[in-house]
């Protein structure tokens, strides 16, 4: 069990800040978190401090009144000063990092927020007044539970690690947006996400989606619809060159939050380890997680409706950007393991753990 130098007090806190994660998938994991701070400070006014790209999920979250965009003029030296000026003015009584950085815990401290909390990694221990020392344990633990352990050694209380990000999603807005791109009338949606950041060493072939794709569309009446951002353009439009239905391709044309109501409406969604896979977890949408590189031990999808598909290699999991070997974690899985996995949750033959 983790042990914080000190807990927190347990009330007079009018002005929380919490400083978000950089990562879609990680801010996925980090809201039961947010959801324990705001259990444990009910009446208290609560801000998070994120980068343009996640904001839509701590906004989704509900658990916050209001987000702080860092903006990218922020980036630099003095970017960051300026940015904890600004935050000293909003007069906030107490800061608690979910970001590791050490820039987080500056920025705090020059804000002068008089408690500040987090793990005391990156030598940032001296500007935190509440820190927790992370050990070799709770690196090894599900990300979900590795910040909800920070909080609960900081003396809060937690409701548990479920997201239930499905009870956020208005029907009319995912409908609203369905229909802004033609995905209205479609009665069986796949959604596929065929990118993931950090390297390509945590990406299936893109010939291998399309193979998928086109067998679910023709044994299962399946639309299926290619998900991601800009980054994931090429792998994207290789999926769709490489099948022989026509897909449809949004990746990089949506924001975020209307990625999610499209996710939230699929009937089943297939993904690397990525940020996306999170969401469809989060949202407990059916979801087949293809891992190779990555750990799903810390990292595997939220949600009763998710399996993970993954082979057995002595070098996985490398954590590593790009493979320095025959990347057979990835070759080993096949087609028909990936399609044999779908047909189970879309004919409904699969029984949920």
């Amino acid at each position: 069990m983790l042990k914080a130098n000190k807990t927190l007090p347990g009330e007079g806190i009018g002005k929380i800040l919490i400083r978000g994660t950089n990562w879609i998938g990680d801010a996925v994991l980090t809201l039961p978190a947010v959801a324990a701070i705001r259990m444990n400070y009910p009446q208290a006014h609560i801000a998070v401090l994120a980068k343009p790209w996640v904001a839509d999920i701590y906004q989704l979250g509900s658990d916050v009144d209001e987000i702080i965009i860092y903006e990218k003029r922020f980036d630099n030296p003095l970017g960051v000063l300026r940015l904890a000026r600004l935050l000293k003015e909003r007069k906030f009584n107490l800061a608690i990092l979910l970001q590791n950085a050490v820039e987080a815990a500056i920025i705090a401290a020059v804000a002068g927020i008089p408690l500040r909390a987090g793990y005391n990694t990156d030598g940032r221990g001296i500007f935190l007044t509440h820190s927790v020392r992370r050990n070799a344990a709770i690196k090894k633990v599900h990300q979900i539970d590795y910040y909800l352990e920070m909080v609960g050694a900081l003396g809060l209380a937690s409701a548990g690690g479920q997201i239930n990000l499905e009870k956020r999603i208005n029907p009319n807005a995912a409908l609203s947006v369905l229909k802004k791109y033609g995905l209205a009338e479609k009665k069986i949606i796949t959604g596929i996400a065929p990118g993931a950041t950090y390297g390509p060493a945590k990406r299936w072939f893109p010939q291998r989606f399309a193979a998928v794709a086109d067998l679910l569309a023709d044994c299962c009446g399946c639309a299926v619809v290619i998900m991601g951002g800009k980054s994931d353009d090429a792998a994207a439009e290789e999926v769709q060159r490489q099948a022989k239905n026509a897909l449809t391709n949004l990746a990089g044309k949506t924001t975020l939050a209307e990625a999610v109501h499209i996710i939230s409406q699929c009937s089943l969604f297939i993904s690397n380890d990525s940020g996306l896979m999170h969401i469809a977890g989060a949202l407990n949408i059916p979801t087949i997680a293809i891992f190779g590189s990555t750990n799903p031990v810390t990292t595997k999808p939220a949600g009763s409706q998710s399996v993970i598909i993954r082979k057995e290699v002595s070098c996985s999991p490398c954590l590593q950007e790009t493979c320095a070997g025959d990347f057979r974690c990835m070759d080993l899985i096949t087609v028909e393991d990936v399609v044999g996995a779908a047909r189970q949750f879309l004919t409904g033959k699969r029984v949920a753990p």
